[in-house]
């Protein structure tokens, strides 16, 4: 039995959660082993306010896990930040938020009956699109694609998928959308636009060494969670 603060950012960032917390009196409260590593669990204070503060496993199956392990001590409202690969032109950092999330992964399919596409939580969606409007930070709205292959983004698929009205690709929103669904939780994603497969060639656009704007993603997710 646990006792997590209700609110979490759940965040794929690399080292940046780790710095965030260090740098803002954080305590580590606990952490979640699994067969590779651990994933330490922090407890941070803004605007006076207990939030969670985890980092993420990349994939649906393994962040799924984690994410479970949260709710069970106790998370109730939930912020995802990550970064996702690009499907047109989209400009480098620019903030995602996805919509929807199209589900070709397969955690999803053991939280929610088989459909095409799965939504964001309507009101957290709008807690975040109003939280940056106010904050002057630009953004995207969008339906990305999530997939568990990487290597299976292929030209025809990305263009299938853009045509479906994809706009980001990544490899988690649609199971993290079915988990909010099935548990009936507020949750939310901010992404930035990383790498572009819009093209002919992939385009890497140093997408795994943004560590400022990983940093600004933490913060401005926190300020989302104050509102949420």
């Amino acid at each position: 039995k646990k006792c997590f603060p209700a609110k979490a950012v759940f965040a794929f960032a690399g080292d940046e959660v780790e710095n965030y917390a260090h740098t803002h009196d954080g305590i580590q409260i606990d952490e979640f082993e699994s067969a590779t590593r651990r994933y330490p669990i922090y407890e941070c204070l803004y605007n006076q306010e207990k939030i969670c503060l985890c980092p993420a496993p990349v994939g649906s199956a393994a962040a799924v896990q984690v994410l479970e392990y949260l709710i069970a001590g106790g998370v109730t409202k939930i912020i995802s930040v990550g970064s996702c690969g690009v499907l047109e032109d989209i400009p480098e950092n620019r903030f995602l938020i996805p919509v929807s999330a199209l589900r070709d992964e397969g955690t999803s399919y053991h939280y929610l009956e088989a459909s095409r596409e799965v939504a964001c939580h309507p009101y957290a969606l709008e807690t975040a699109v109003s939280t940056l409007t106010d904050m002057g930070v630009p953004f995207t709205l969008g339906k990305t694609w999530t997939t568990d292959a990487i290597y299976r983004e292929t030209p025809d698929r990305i263009e299938r998928r853009r045509s479906e009205g994809c706009i980001s690709v990544e490899m988690e929103t649609a199971a993290f959308f079915a988990v909010s669904q099935f548990y009936d939780i507020p949750l939310v994603q901010l992404l930035y636009a990383g790498d572009d497969v819009s093209g002919s060639a992939w385009d890497s656009r140093n997408w795994n060494t943004q560590k400022s704007i990983r940093a600004n993603l933490i913060e401005c997710s926190l300020k989302v969670m104050g509102r949420l």
